[in-house]
C-alpha cells in the first residue's frame, strides 16, 4: 500500500507565494457596503481615516458627500482636503472629485465617496469608479463607499424589489478587485428613525422616501442582498485560505454558463441574471449570440444585439458570435465543444401557434441537451414607452417587383408561343426556374409574387379551359398547389444560400485580412513597417481612418503610420496618452473619454503597452461588436510583431555592443603594445643623456636624440591616427572641398614622406589633360600619405612604387602600386577594417591607416580597394567621383619621373601616415 504524500507541490507553493507578492505589492481597496442610503458608510469611512492619520499615515479626502448631516461633516475637519474641480454642466457650475490633483499629490490613501457615481461631461472618466481605478493603477490606496442597489449584476433584481430602475451602476469585477469589503449595517427599523429625525435627508424628501423606496420591506430585501454580497465575499476569503494552506484536496472543475443573447430587451435580464448564476457557482460562463442565417436583423437590432455583448463582457463574460441555419443547434453544438453544463434561455413571448409553424429554440435545446441543464427565465416587464419597437419590415425597392412582373411575363410569351413542342410539365418547370432566378436577384417579397404570378399565369393560359381561372378538373389543383409550395421552397433555399453566401463572404474577407496582416508582419523587421502594415490593413478592412501611433526611445508619442482621414494631433490627445499609460480601451464607444470621434486601442497589455492604434470611424457611431474584436485581433498581432522588433533590435544592440567590446579589447592590446615599445626607447635614450657618468661622443649623443624624436613622431601618428578615427566613425569629419589639380595633392605627400622614401623610386604616371579634382585637400593628402608609408613598410627596401590616375566616366581613379609580396588570400577587404594588422605583428602600426583611407574615401562620395598584381605586389585603387563640371586648366607633364627630392612643395597635414597593410604568409 502507497503512503500518501502530503508535502506541499513545489509548483503551487511557488505560485501562492507570486500571488501573495503580487497581492501586497499592487494598491489596496477599501469598500464599505451598505444595503441604503444613511446606514453610515460614510460616517465610518470618515472614522476610519481619522484613525489612520493618528496612526501618522498620509490620508486625503478627495471627495465626501455629507448631505448636510452634521456627525458627517464633523468627521472631516482636520483631515487633508484635496480641492474639487468644478465643470460648468447645463449653465451651473458641478463639482467634481479632482482625479489630476490626486494623481499629482499621490497621497497614501484617498478617501472617494459615492464610487457609483456618474461624472459631467467634461471628466476624463464618465464614472467615478474609473476614476479610482486609476488611482489604484498609479499605486494610492483607495476607500470608497457604495449601495447594494448600485452593483450591475443586481440591477433588474433591485428594479422588482423597489420598482426602481437604478442608473447608476458599477461592475462586479470592480467590487471583485477589492482587498477588503466591510458591511456597515443597521436594522431597517433605526434606518426610518434616522430618516424622520431628518439625518438622512431633509424633512420633505424624508417623507416621501420612507413611503417609497425606504419601505420596511424594501429596506428588509436590500439588507439581505448585501448581507449575502458579504457573506459571498467571506465565503470567498475562507475558500482561499483553505486552499492556500491546503486544509481540504483540490476543489473540482468549475461548471461553465451559456447564456443566449439577442435583440430583445430580455437579453439584458438574462445576462445580469447568469453573471449571479456564475459568481454563485464559481463558474466560468459565455455570452453567444447565433445569427439566423434565415433571419437577417436590421440595424437597430444589430445595435440592441452589440449592446447586450458590450453589457456581458463588461460583467466578465466571454462573447462569441455563431451564425447558421438553427439557433438551436447551433447552441448546442457549442454547448457540447466547450463543455457546457448550463444553458440559460429567456421565456419564448410571441404566439404559441408559430411554434407549431416553425420549430422552437426553446423546444430545439430543451429535446437536445441530454445532461446539460437548461434554465428558463423570464424577460424585464417594460411598459409600451420603455419596449423597443418591432423591427420594420424591409421594404423591398419597386423595381424588383417590377422585375419579377416583367420575368413571369417574358416566360409565358415564351411558353405561349413554344406551346405547339412544349409539353405542360415543361412550362411549369419554366415558371419554376423563373421563381429561383427572383428569389436569386431581387429577394423574398418579389420571389413570392413571382410564384403566385407563376400560378396564376400557368392556369390562365395552358389548363384548359384556356383564357379564365375556371378548373374543370380538380387534379389541377393540387398541380397548382405543388407548384406554388415548390416555388416558395426553392425562393427560401435560394434566399438561404444567398444570405449564408454573404455570411460567408464577410467571415472569409475577415479572415483573409488577418492572414494578410500575419503574413505582411512575418516580413516587417522594424516598428515603423509593422505600423505602417497595421494601419493600412485596419482601414481596408472597415473602410475608416486608421494610425499607430509608437512611443520614442525617451517615451514621447509620435504617429508612425497613416491610413485614411485621421485627426491632426492625436498623439498629443488624451486618450491616447491615457491608453498608453493604462493599456485599455478608450475612447468612442467606451466608457473612458467616450466623447472624442476614434476609438484607441492598445498594442499590448499594461505595463508592456507597446504603441496605441487610433481608429476613427467614417460617421462618427462607434464600431461594432464583430468589427471591434476584429480590431482587437490585429492590435494582437501587431503587439506581437513589434514584441520581435523590439527584441530583434535590442539584439541587434547586443551584438554592436560584443563588437565594441571586442573592438575595445583589441585597441587596447594594440596601443598598449604599440605605446611601450616607443616609450621604452624614449625612455632609456633620454635617461642615458641624463646620465653624467656615461661618456657619449656627439655622434652617440646625436643617434640618442634622433631616437628620441623618431619615436615620438611615431607616437604622434598613433595618437592622431587614433583620433581621426574617432572623428570619422561619430560622423565628425567634415569634407571642405577645392577644385585642385591632383599632383598638388600627390606631391604634398611625397614631400611629408621625403625622408622616408629617399632611397626609392617613386613614379607618377598623370595624364595631361586630367582634370581638376574636388576634394579636401588636406584630408586627401592623409590618405596619399598612409597608403604610400604602407607601401614603405611592407615592400622591400628599394622596391619602386607607382602612381597612376586616369579619368573615367564621372569620376577621377587613381592606383598606388609596389612590388612588394602582395596581400594575403582573402584578405583583400578585411585590410581596411579597424585594428586589421594581419598574422605579421613586425610592423609597427595600431592597424588604422587603411581604414581612415576608407572613411575619407567614403565622406567624398568615393571608394577604395585593394587588389594583389598578377605579376606580383598589391594595388590600392581610389575613385573619386566629380563633384560638379570641372574647370578647365592647362595641359601638365604626362610622366613625371621624381624621387621626394623632385617632389612640388605643398603645405604639411595635421594626421602623418600609419601602417595598415599586411605581410604575407611565410
Amino acid at each position: 500500500m502507497t503512503e500518501r504524500d502530503d508535502r506541499p507541490d513545489p509548483d503551487k507553493l511557488l505560485a501562492r507565494v507570486s500571488a501573495e507578492e503580487a497581492r501586497h505589492r499592487r494598491a489596496k481597496l477599501k469598500v464599505y457596503l451598505g444595503y441604503a442610503p444613511g446606514v453610515g458608510k460614510t460616517f465610518t469611512m470618515l472614522e476610519n481615516a481619522r484613525e489612520m492619520l493618528a496612526s501618522d499615515k498620509e490620508v486625503v479626502v478627495g471627495l465626501v458627500e455629507t448631505h448636510g448631516r452634521y456627525d458627517t461633516a464633523s468627521l472631516v475637519l482636520g483631515l487633508p482636503l484635496l480641492p474639487r474641480r468644478a465643470i460648468e454642466y447645463k449653465g451651473k457650475i458641478v463639482e467634481e472629485f479632482d482625479l489630476e490633483a490626486a494623481l499629482e499629490r499621490r497621497p497614501a490613501v484617498v478617501l472617494v465617496d459615492e464610487l457609483a457615481h456618474h461624472n459631467a461631461p467634461g471628466s476624463r472618466h464618465d464614472k467615478r469608479w474609473r476614476d479610482v481605478m486609476d488611482l489604484l493603477d498609479a499605486g494610492i490606496d483607495v476607500h470608497t463607499t457604495l449601495n447594494v442597489q448600485h452593483i450591475e449584476s443586481l440591477n433588474d433584481v433591485i428594479e422588482q424589489i423597489t420598482t426602481v430602475r437604478v442608473r447608476e451602476t458599477v461592475p462586479d469585477a470592480v467590487l471583485e478587485r477589492a482587498d477588503e469589503i466591510e458591511l456597515v449595517d443597521i436594522p431597517p427599523e433605526e434606518l426610518v428613525k434616522r430618516l424622520k429625525d431628518g439625518k438622512v435627508y431633509v424633512p420633505e424628501q424624508a417623507a416621501t422616501a420612507i413611503d417609497h423606496f425606504f419601505r420596511r420591506g424594501n429596506l428588509l430585501a436590500l439588507r439581505e442582498l448585501a448581507l449575502r454580497k458579504a457573506a459571498d465575499r467571506v465565503d470567498l476569503d475562507v475558500r482561499a485560505y483553505r486552499e492556500e494552506h491546503s486544509i481540504d484536496i483540490p476543489w473540482p472543475a468549475g461548471e461553465r454558463i451559456l447564456v443566449c443573447v439577442g435583440p430583445s430587451p430580455a437579453s439584458a435580464r438574462l445576462v445580469r441574471a447568469t453573471r449571479r448564476m456564475a459568481a454563485g457557482l464559481r463558474a466560468a460562463w459565455v455570452a453567444v449570440y447565433v445569427e439566423d442565417l434565415r433571419v437577417p436583423l436590421d440595424a437597430k437590432a444589430k445595435e440592441r444585439t452589440d449592446a447586450h455583448l458590450r453589457l456581458a463582457e463588461s460583467l466578465g463574460a466571454e462573447v462569441v458570435r455563431l451564425s447558421g441555419v438553427g439557433v438551436g443547434e447551433a447552441l448546442l453544438t457549442y454547448a457540447r465543444r466547450h463543455n457546457v453544463t448550463r444553458i440559460v434561455l429567456g421565456k419564448p413571448t410571441h404566439a404559441r401557434i408559430l411554434d407549431r409553424l416553425r420549430s422552437s429554440v426553446l423546444d430545439d435545446v430543451v429535446r437536445g441537451s441530454g445532461p446539460i441543464d437548461v434554465h428558463v427565465i423570464s424577460g424585464d416587464r417594460l411598459d409600451e414607452s420603455t419596449q423597443a419597437p418591432p423591427p420594420p419590415r424591409r421594404l423591398e425597392p419597386r423595381g424588383g417587383f417590377l422585375w419579377a412582373i416583367g420575368l413571369v411575363s417574358a416566360v409565358t410569351l415564351v411558353a405561349h408561343l413554344a406551346r405547339s413542342f412544349v409539353a405542360e410539365p415543361d412550362v411549369a418547370m419554366m415558371y419554376l426556374l423563373t421563381v429561383v432566378l427572383v428569389a436569386t436577384r431581387v429577394g423574398r417579397g418579389a420571389s413570392i409574387l413571382s410564384a403566385a404570378l407563376s400560378v396564376a399565369a400557368y392556369d390562365f393560359f395552358f389548363v384548359p379551359p384556356h383564357f379564365t381561372f375556371a378548373i374543370n378538373e380538380a387534379r389541377h389543383l393540387l398541380t397548382f398547389a405543388m407548384m406554388f409550395g415548390a416555388g416558395l421552397l426553392l425562393s427560401s433555399l435560394t434566399i438561404r444560400i444567398r444570405q449564408q453566401e454573404r455570411g460567408a463572404r464577410e467571415r472569409e474577407q475577415r479572415t483573409a485580412a488577418l492572414f494578410t496582416l500575419s503574413r505582411e508582419l512575418g516580413g516587417v523587421t522594424d516598428a515603423v513597417g509593422v505600423a505602417t502594415t497595421l494601419s493600412k490593413q485596419v482601414s481596408e478592412l472597415l473602410g475608416c481612418g486608421a494610425a499607430t501611433v509608437l512611443p520614442d526611445d525617451a517615451g514621447i508619442l509620435h504617429v508612425a503610420a497613416v491610413a485614411g482621414s485621421v485627426p491632426k494631433g492625436i498623439e498629443n490627445d488624451g486618450v491616447t496618452q491615457w491608453v498608453m499609460e493604462h493599456g485599455q480601451v478608450a475612447g468612442l464607444g467606451t466608457g473612458t473619454l467616450p466623447g472624442t470621434t476614434f476609438t484607441c486601442v492598445p498594442l499590448g497589455s499594461s505595463p508592456a503597452v507597446l504603441g496605441v492604434l487610433v481608429v476613427v470611424p467614417p460617421d462618427g457611431r462607434p464600431l461594432p461588436t464583430e468589427e471591434r474584436h476584429s480590431v482587437m485581433a490585429f492590435a494582437r498581432q501587431c503587439a506581437v510583431a513589434l514584441s520581435r522588433a523590439r527584441l530583434a533590435e535590442e539584439a541587434k544592440t547586443s551584438a554592436l555592443r560584443a563588437r565594441t567590446e571586442e573592438l575595445r579589447s583589441s585597441l587596447l592590446s594594440t596601443v598598449s603594445h604599440d605605446l611601450r615599445t616607443p616609450l621604452a626607447t624614449i625612455t632609456g635614450a633620454a635617461t642615458t643623456l641624463r646620465d653624467k657618468t656615461v661618456q657619449l661622443s656627439e655622434d652617440q649623443r646625436s643617434d640618442l636624440l634622433e631616437s628620441i624624436t623618431d619615436e615620438a613622431d611615431r607616437l604622434e601618428r598613433l595618437v592622431r591616427n587614433l583620433l581621426e578615427m574617432t572623428r570619422i566613425e561619430s560622423g565628425g569629419i567634415e569634407v571642405k572641398r577645392e577644385w585642385l589639380p591632383l599632383e598638388e595633392v600627390i606631391g604634398a605627400a611625397l614631400t611629408r614622406l621625403e625622408s622616408k622614401l629617399a632611397s626609392r623610386k617613386v613614379q607618377v604616371i598623370l595624364p595631361p589633360d586630367l582634370p581638376l579634382v574636388s576634394v579636401d585637400p588636406l584630408l586627401m593628402e592623409q590618405v596619399f600619405v598612409n597608403l604610400l608609408d604602407n607601401a614603405e613598410k611592407h615592400t622591400p627596401p628599394n622596391s619602386p612604387i607607382e602612381i597612376r590616375a586616369m579619368e573615367g566616366d564621372g569620376d577621377v581613379t587613381v592606383e598606388v602600386l609596389d612590388r612588394g609580396p602582395g596581400l594575403p588570400r582573402g584578405t583583400e577587404s578585411k585590410v581596411f577594417e579597424k585594428f586589421f594588422r594581419g598574422p605579421s605583428r613586425e610592423a609597427f602600426g595600431a592597424g588604422l591607416g587603411l581604414a581612415i583611407c576608407k572613411g575619407v574615401a567614403d565622406a567624398h562620395g568615393g571608394s577604395i580597394v585593394a587588389e594583389n598584381r598578377e605579376d606580383g605586389g598589391a594595388v590600392f585603387r581610389i575613385r573619386l567621383p566629380f563633384s560638379g563640371p570641372p574647370p578647365l586648366v592647362p595641359s601638365s607633364r604626362s610622366v613625371l619621373d621624381s624621387t621626394p627630392e623632385a617632389a612640388p612643395e605643398s603645405q604639411s597635414t595635421q594626421n602623418a601616415s600609419d601602417d595598415s597593410k599586411v605581410e604575407p604568409s611565410q
